[in-house]
């Protein structure tokens, strides 16, 4: 993959606001991948697409309502930066969208 592939993506997590305590997991700390899942269903946005943890036990908010609809359904997602309240808790989240082919690292322990 190139650096400047125009599928690689940097983008703010969108609705992090009505999931303030579900940002709080581990699992959306910066560097842990994360699920990308579309809802069709949604009565809002037909092309939504939630962001889960990777285990898609918890849900952190959506990809913005703009980058979504030109996303395939395949792509990688990371937590690459968190957002930081006065108090110290995770308030918000720019994630990493790279496509299928791209390679992600784990971070090293």
């Amino acid at each position: 993959m190139k650096w400047d592939d125009p599928r690689v993506r940097v983008v703010k997590l969108a609705g992090a606001s009505y999931r303030a305590e579900a940002l709080q997991n581990d699992a959306f700390a910066p560097g842990r991948r994360l699920a990308l899942v579309r809802e069709p269903e949604n009565e809002h946005d037909p092309n939504a697409v939630a962001v889960w943890d990777e285990e898609r036990r918890v849900q952190a908010g959506y990809v913005p309502a703009g980058v979504a609809p030109e996303l395939h359904g395949d792509e990688q997602a990371v937590s690459l930066w968190e957002f930081r309240g006065e108090d110290g808790g995770r308030i918000g989240l720019r994630v990493l969208l790279a496509p299928p082919d791209a390679w992600i690292q784990e971070p090293r322990a």
